[in-house]
Order: C-alpha cells, then structure tokens, then sequence
C-alpha cells in the first residue's frame, strides 16, 4: 500500500511514532518538535552517524532517533536514508510523523529535501509480496512530514510519484519470466500509455523483421516467446525544445542462448530486464513533471533461449542501421538487440540518447554492486547524466571508451564481433559496440548490471530489483539541455 504524506507545520497530536533527526555527537537541531534523552542515546550506542535509527520508548508516542551526521554534511541522500531507517523501524504502525526537514542545510532546496524523505520512506515500505501467502507488508499507510512552504510541498507530491516509478520498475524486474514475457511487458507500455497519455508504438515478430532489426529477430531465434519492440512517445504540448531517446534492454530471460550460463547463473537472470523497466519506470512519470522536450522511450524485449532454432556461435546478423555482426558468444546478446534500438533512436532525429542495461559482468568486477558504469561520446552529455545521477542518488561511474580498444571487436567474415579479442576490458568493449550505432548523436550508456538488482535489504533498498535508473533518467530529463556538438 503506498504511503500517503501531508506536510504540516507542526507535529499532530496522536500521529503515531515520530521521527527526529539526530547529527553526529549527540545534537537535536533547532525545530526537532521533540526533547530526547541523550543520555539514553549514548547509553546504547547511539552516535547520530547516518543511518543509526534508535526507539526511544517515552510516556506518549515512541520517538525514533534518526541519525544523519555531521550538520553541514547532511545531503538528500542522507534525508533519504534517513526516512527509510524511521520506516524500517516504525514498520507495524499504521501513522507516524517525522521532523527530518529540519535538519536541512540551508543551502539544500527545500523541494529537493522533501522529495527525498518521501522517496526514502516510500521506497523503504516497497515489499514485492505477490507470491507470498504472508507478504510481510509494511503497514505504514500515511506518514506527517514536518515542514512548511510550497517547495517543501511539491517536493513531497514529486517524490511519492518517483518511489510509485521506481515501485514499479521493481515489479517489473521482480516477476518471474514466465509472467513477465516479452508480450506482458508490451501490455504494461499500453497501460502506461493509457494512463500517462503517451503514443505507443509496438511491433510483433513479423514488423521486427520486416523493419530489418536483426539484432532483436536474432537474439529471439531460441525461444519460443515471441518478441517486442516497444516505443513510448511523450510530446509536450506547447512544443519541445529538444529530444532525447531513453533505450532500455528488456531481455526478460537470459539463459544465455546456447552459450549457457552455469544454473547458478541463470538464478536471477530474470532481472537482465532492468534497463526496460528503468525506462518504462521513468516513462510512468515523465507526463506528470511535463518536461518540455519529446522523450522517445525505445525498448527491444525478447527472451534468450537455447531452443533448436537458437542462434550459433558464428553466425552474422545484420542489424537495422546495416552493420553486419559476427556473434561469438550467444551470451553476450543485450548489445545486439540494443543495437537495433539505438539505430532507430538515431533515426528519430534526436537530440541525445541514454541506454540503461544490464549489459557486463565486467563492470560488476570493475565497480561492485552499487555503482553503474557511465560511457558515452560527447562529454557535456555524459556530464549532464552524471550530475543528474548525483541529484537522483544513484552512484555512476564515468569509464572510458579508448580508441586503442576499437580494433578488439574486429571481426574476420563481418563488420565487427559481439565479444572482445582479449580476456579484459569487457566493459569498455561493450561500449564500444554500442558507439557503432549512434553515429555522431549524443550519446550515454549506463552499464547496471551491479546496482540493478540488490542481494540485501539495506537503506531504501529491498532484496531484488531495486528500479536503479528511473530516477536518473527523469532527473536527466527534466534538466536537459542540448549537448554541444564538440562535445
């Protein structure tokens, strides 16, 4: 159940347990609403470091000291993380209340603080239950957020609205592929469309190959579910200042085609569609902030099986832009289908391009679980993504895409080869085949295969797909401005 919130400019009486930050060393700031024992703080350990959450029992309601560190070090994102620790804590009460805002630096935007309690709080109770006979579900319905002034209040509306885009990304990446097929994720566009008043465009099997996406047609050789390709369409209505193309890879199974992955491998490979629901999250919401530019959503969905019809280690395809391909390794197939979605983002004339994938275990060697990598051609794009990655909370990485490495995918029967000559760089490689498809279009590339899916519950995070993206992709959005050609 989604969690209602309401600004108000003072604690209410009887709102249940109640939230108050807590810096480093001890110390209430100015407008806590609330006296706490300190002495009871540092008797269990309690140093206000970010994160610490501490239930103070009291003759009223149960107080939470909510730790968020050193007063001129506190952040959004440690708002944030703030929130998510006051919900993990206040998890079996219906009400509660919180004063987190007042321990915002003044030179923190008010909107910005305020979305970021609501997001943390709200992405906190998400609980993926559908399949459980006792989901375990937060019963936290409706939170009071201390604060005043309009900022404060469209922030708070603004950051329910992106915890409901990233809930729903981690539906989409949580349900298991026989319910989330290629056909299912198509459905979810339609609805998104109809909801959100955007233009869908979706082509079957036959359109796929009649359009020459070789890259899609090719990858869905294997399985008998058939493929999509999907495209959602927002056009703002007093005209666009510009365009971006969002393309996401939606393998809503991998087993790796006949290039099999390990039993273990394939566990959670239902999540290799993070980067279609990272788009289609974004696209739930963009109608609603009415960025004024076209956003073109562009989502190539397939399973990847190793059926008799399978694709083999050898064969060429040849995707929509004319590139022929020599696949080595069946299993390296999230850069052939994006290859078709970049070519068509290209042909729409757009001003810049993000992909979001799924797309290396190299980059989880390179950068660990929580950060994604970030590639590109033109540096004022790849910066402007980098920066709204940073206001998001979301931790990129930015990698380089050397020329020297080029010659790697070299192929001796084809333009070039899904795979890499060497053992290293498989990361950079793979950004390099995409750069193929783009031309000389603005172009980033968010590698996630790390911070897509989370082994743990921590923070806001829950076990699973945590919907990593969708916030970038809008902030990137709503920030836009047309990269310099020189890049």
């Amino acid at each position: 159940m989604p969690i209602t919130f309401t600004l108000a400019g003072e604690l209410p009486a009887g709102a249940g347990p109640i939230g108050v930050p807590v810096f480093k060393g001890r110390v209430l700031p100015a407008g806590a609403g609330v006296d706490l024992d300190l002495g009871f703080l540092a008797e269990r350990g309690f140093e206000g470091r970010p994160g610490e959450a501490l239930a103070v029992p009291g003759d009223g309601a149960t107080v939470v000291a909510l730790g968020v560190g050193a007063p001129d070090r506190v952040t959004a994102e440690v708002l944030r993380r703030a929130a998510a620790a006051f919900v993990r804590t206040a998890w079996r009460a219906a009400a509660g209340a919180t004063t987190l805002l007042a321990a915002a630096p003044p030179d923190l935007d008010p909107a910005l603080a305020a979305q970021a309690v609501a997001e943390g709080a709200a992405l906190a109770a998400y609980r993926f239950g559908r399949y459980k006979a006792d989901p375990k579900a937060s019963a936290m319905a409706a939170l009071t957020v201390v604060g005043s002034g309009d900022a404060a209040a469209h922030g708070l509306a603004r950051g329910a609205r992106m915890a409901a885009a990233v809930a729903l990304a981690r539906d989409l990446v949580n349900e298991p592929a026989r319910a989330m097929t290629p056909r299912r994720l198509a459905e979810v566009a339609g609805e998104i469309a109809e909801a959100e008043g955007l233009s869908l465009t979706v082509l079957d099997e036959v359109a796929i190959a009649a359009e020459r996406l070789g890259g899609l047609a090719g990858v869905a050789l294997g399985s008998d579910e058939p493929a999509r390709l999907i495209q959602l369409v927002w056009d703002p209505p007093g005209g666009a200042d510009g365009a971006v193309a969002l393309v996401g890879k939606g393998i809503t199974f991998d087993s790796g085609g006949l290039s099999i992955k390990t039993a273990e491998g394939m566990e959670t490979m239902k999540t290799d569609k993070s980067g279609a629901a990272a788009v289609l999250g974004a696209m739930s919401v963009i109608a609603a902030l009415a960025p004024p530019v076209r956003v073109i959503a562009i989502i190539p969905a397939t399973e990847n099986m190793p059926g008799g019809s399978a694709l083999k280690p050898g064969d060429v395809l040849t995707i929509r832009n004319g590139t022929t391909v020599e696949v080595l390794n069946t299993d390296a197939e999230g850069r052939l289908v994006l290859a078709d979605g970049l070519s068509l983002a290209v042909e729409a004339g757009v001003d810049a391009i993000i992909d979001v994938a799924t797309l290396t275990g190299a980059c989880v060697v390179a950068l660990g679980r929580k950060v994604a990598g970030l590639m590109g051609n033109n540096a004022d794009w790849t910066e402007q993504v980098a920066e709204a990655a940073g206001r998001a909370g979301e931790d990129v990485w930015p990698l380089p895409l050397p020329d020297d490495y080029r010659k790697l995918i070299d192929s001796d029967v084809a333009d070039i080869k899904n795979i890499s000559s060497g053992r290293f760089a498989g990361a950079l490689t793979a950004g390099l085949f995409l750069q193929e498809f783009v031309g000389a279009t603005p172009w980033a590339h968010l590698d996630i295969a790390g911070p897509a899916r989370s082994d743990d519950d921590e923070h806001y995070f829950r076990k699973g797909g945590t919907g990593f993206g969708v916030r970038t992709l809008v902030e990137a959005v709503m920030a836009f401005r047309k990269p310099s050609p020189a890049g």
